[in-house]
């Protein structure tokens, strides 16, 4: 575990602040520590569904042709540290309280001048920033928090390509409440003449990207899901239009040592915590927030049900369960409406975070119930809905813990502590 006065610290600055630093603010502060990011090899990922996916391929794919890899993500499930990756594993303790300590003294001398104490998110950018330019991997994948033009991660000025994953409603109220207003705020990240790969299955959203590489003179490769990675068996099939963008974006780099056999093994290995992830026989959770992401997730148990042997199931497909939370800035109605119509689960549980944001659970059952979901259980805590979802479910049916990561983060520790 990291220093506890280090984590106290970090998980106390408030997620979201009336004032938060401005790019050039951060830049400041980037400038005190000796302006870290400027010497690294960095590949900028935006989107709405899919970064962290995109990110933790790239990631295996330049592992698997032999390069040091610094990945930073978010947010994390369990633990901090989970955000500074350096080659997949979380950084190491001395590392992290070494970079801890240094931006929490340049933040203490910006303090004295007048500058905001940074957000959570400006905080914890800084430390990686810091790790990694301590560290020097060959290639940094940098992952964007909320959308792309004024997204912290944004203050980077020299990035080797970058990398929009599909676009579709979420955050609204900052970034905009059509896919072309989102799509824009994400095309934000694209710089003058740095490369672009982007997902262009919507097509409104990919017109709106594709201009502004345009003005800013990029060379732009808009994938479709017709060219989606099919060399490997994915456990969600919206995991292969992922694929292909972190594939691509590395044929453009034309990187030394990465060719279509280094692509198919690492990808047939790569693993990504709380998308499609199996935890327990018949068990999975998956991190879908928002209606984009339920839809792929739909698609997904969709397909893991076409696929399974009929003589197993006895000729009918199992049982479908559910565990589920939102938080309130969420189109959870959508969401709701999409579980219940297409996949017309035995039951719901559903609980409400451990999070200001978190909706309470009888909320979020009336809503199931409207939605034409008849077996509705709530719970105000994770570790007994857990367990009731899981006596609900039969021997051969299958349990899907889905929505908020804030859940799948509750789920995830819980079972760590029960040793599972």
């Amino acid at each position: 575990m990291i220093d506890k006065n280090a984590r106290d610290y970090l998980l106390g600055i408030p997620l979201w602040t009336k004032k938060k630093n401005t790019l050039d603010e951060v830049r400041d502060f980037l400038e005190k520590l000796g302006n870290p990011d400027e010497a690294l090899n960095i590949i900028h990922v935006a989107g709405t569904n899919g970064k962290g996916s995109v990110c933790a391929d790239l990631t295996a794919i330049l592992m698997e042709a032999g390069y040091h890899v610094g990945t930073f993500v978010s947010p994390h499930l369990v633990d901090v540290k989970e955000r500074f990756l350096y080659d997949g594993k979380p950084a190491d303790e001395a590392d992290f309280s070494e970079s801890f300590a240094r931006v929490k003294a340049v933040t203490d001398e910006m303090m004295e001048k007048g500058y905001s104490h940074p957000t959570f998110f400006e905080f914890v950018f800084l430390m990686a920033m810091d790790l990694y330019g301590r560290k020097k991997p060959d290639f940094v994948v940098l992952e964007t928090g909320l959308g792309g033009r004024l997204d912290t991660t944004n203050v980077i000025r020299h990035p080797l390509a970058c990398v929009i994953t599909s676009i579709s409603l979420d955050h609204t109220q900052y970034l905009g409440d059509t896919v072309e207003k989102i799509a824009a705020e994400k095309a934000g990240i694209i710089k003058p003449g740095v490369p672009l790969v982007y997902d262009n299955n919507d097509k409104a959203a990919g017109a709106v990207i594709a201009a502004a590489a345009d003005r800013l003179g990029c060379a732009a490769y808009g994938l479709t899901a017709e060219g989606a990675y099919r060399e490997v068996s994915f456990a969600a099939p919206y995991q292969a239009m992922n694929a292909a963008l972190a594939v691509k974006v590395l044929e453009v780099l034309d990187i030394t040592g990465v060719d279509d056999a280094v692509c198919k093994k690492a990808l047939a290995s790569v693993h990504w915590n709380g998308r499609m992830q199996q935890v327990a026989p018949d068990v999975w959770v998956d991190g879908a927030h928002n209606p984009g992401g339920i839809r792929a997730f739909i698609q997904a148990v969709k397909e893991q049900m076409a696929e399974m042997d009929p003589q197993e199931t006895l000729c009918q497909q199992p049982g479908i369960h559910l565990l589920f939370a939102a938080v309130s800035d969420k189109d959870y109605r959508e969401m709701i409406r999409l579980l219940c119509g297409e996949l017309s689960p035995e039951s719901v549980t559903v609980v409400q975070l451990q999070s200001e944001r978190g909706l309470q659970a009888d909320a979020l059952a009336r809503q199931f119930e409207e939605a034409g979901c008849s077996h509705v259980t709530a719970f105000d805590s994770t570790k007994k809905a857990l367990d009731f979802a899981l006596s609900e479910k039969k021997k051969g049916e299958h349990l899907y813990m889905v929505g908020s990561l804030y859940l799948i983060g509750e789920i995830l520790e819980t079972l760590k502590q029960r040793g599972c």
